[in-house]
C-alpha cells in the first residue's frame, strides 16, 4: 500500500468524531425526554396549579428546548462530516445539504444563534430585577449579530 492510499483510508479516522457527536446527541435526546417526563409528572402530581408553577414550567421546558438545541447541534455536526468524509450519498433535505465545511459551519452557526435567543428567553423568564438584563441581553445580541454577519458574508 502506498501513502496516497493510506492518507485516503485515514479519513475514516473521522468516523471516531462522527460516532462520538452522534452517541453524545443519541444521550442528550434521551436525557432530556427523562427531563420532561419528569416535569410532566411533577406538574400533574401538584394539587393546585398556580401562576407560580406555569412560570416554572415555562422555564423548565424553554431549558429542555436549549437542550434539544444543542443536541441538533451535534447530529448536524455528525451527519455533516459523516457526509464529507465518508459517504456523501445520505438522502437530506434541502436545508441540511452539506458539501464542504463552510456548510457545515453555517448550519451549525445557525443552531448556535437559537441557542442563544433561547437562552436569552429563559434568563427574561426568570428575571426578578436583581440582575442586570440589559448587560446580559446586549452581550447576547452582539454575538447574534457577528455570528449573522458570518452568515450573510458566507451567503453572499
Amino acid at each position: 500500500m502506498n501513502l496516497k492510499q493510506m492518507l485516503a483510508l485515514t479519513r475514516y479516522l473521522v468516523l471516531l468524531a462522527v460516532l462520538g457527536t452522534l452517541v453524545g446527541s443519541i444521550g442528550l435526546v434521551l436525557y432530556e425526554m427523562l427531563v420532561v417526563g419528569r416535569i410532566v409528572v411533577d406538574v400533574a402530581g401538584e394539587s393546585t396549579l398556580s401562576t407560580r408553577s406555569a412560570k416554572n414550567l415555562a422555564v423548565e421546558l424553554i431549558g429542555t428546548i436549549d437542550v434539544f438545541l444543542i443536541a441538533i447541534a451535534a447530529y448536524v455536526t455528525s451527519l455533516g462530516l459523516y457526509l464529507l468524509f465518508v459517504d456523501d450519498t445520505v438522502p437530506l433535505p434541502k436545508w441540511l445539504v452539506i458539501h464542504n465545511l463552510d456548510d457545515l459551519k453555517y448550519n451549525l452557526v445557525s443552531v448556535v444563534i437559537a441557542v442563544l435567543a433561547v437562552l436569552f428567553l429563559r434568563e427574561a423568564v426568570i428575571w426578578d430585577g436583581s440582575r442586570n438584563l440589559l448587560d446580559f441581553g446586549v452581550a447576547v445580541a452582539v454575538i447574534i449579530l457577528a455570528l449573522t454577519v458570518f452568515l450573510a458574508k458566507k451567503g453572499s
